[in-house]
């Protein structure tokens, strides 16, 4: 009989895999910047906020803040990777204004992962006193995520249009929430099962209201979009 522990290795690794596509989800935007040689109207924000994500991430998943969390950290570390490659694609290709703004954010970032990897270090013993640090600054951060999407739903809603709310990255939302909830409920790690349980809710929303206003939708209309930010979660992506 398969036990617990081999169940949530497989659940961790189609985590891993779904994430993964998860994070690759903005290599249209970045291809499209590096033929155009410039930014355009694209934000770098979403992309440095998610490597900060990342990287607290990485640093819960360490045996000596959360034992047995190896999936969590490999996921997470090929993530901070991919953002920061966004991030310095943005640099490349952004008038100085910009490249300012990005250099700021990261500075802020990198101090403030410091300062918690000092006191989680220093002042906290115990894989249970750290992990819950950690733990909760992980989850309040990935809620924040999610005020990103609600600004989509609403347009959404007002205009009975799902042309510019991508169908697959609802679904690959609502999946990848789901099995992050699933892996982090085998063995009940509530930091986890909080922010996926949050992320699979959103985006049944997102197929919800996808298949209320899919009729009422004007294909051919050519409206231009704006740049949508879909949460990309913890597993983290």
């Amino acid at each position: 009989m398969v036990n617990t522990e081999t169940v949530r290795t497989i659940v961790g690794i189609i985590g891993n895999v779904i994430s993964f596509f998860l994070f690759l989800s903005p290599m249209p935007t970045f291809i499209k910047i590096w033929k155009a040689k410039t930014v355009m109207q694209f934000k770098p924000d979403p992309y440095v906020v998610t490597a900060l994500n990342c990287a607290v991430w990485v640093f819960y998943g360490m045996p000596f803040v959360h034992p047995d969390s190896l999936l969590v950290v490999t996921i997470n570390g090929i993530g901070l990777f991919i953002e920061l490659v966004y991030v310095i694609a943005f640099f490349i290709y952004s008038e100085w204004p910009k490249r300012k703004k990005i250099v700021v954010f990261l500075v802020i970032e990198i101090i403030l992962l410091g300062i918690l990897v000092f006191v989680t270090l220093t002042f906290l013993h115990g894989t249970k006193n750290r992990s819950m640090l950690v733990g909760i600054l992980a989850v309040v951060m990935n809620i924040a995520m999610y005020a990103s999407p609600l600004t989509v739903m609403r347009r959404v809603i007002s205009t009975k249009s799902v042309k510019f709310m991508p169908f697959y990255l609802s679904l690959a939302n609502f999946c990848n929430g789901g099995i992050w909830f699933a892996y982090a409920f085998l063995k009940f790690d509530v930091y986890i099962l909080i922010p996926n349980g949050l992320g699979m809710l959103s985006g049944a929303i997102q197929l919800f209201l996808y298949a209320r206003y899919y009729k009422t939708t004007n294909w051919d209309d050519d409206g231009k979009p704006s740049e949508i930010e879909l949460p990309r979660n913890q597993g983290t992506a």
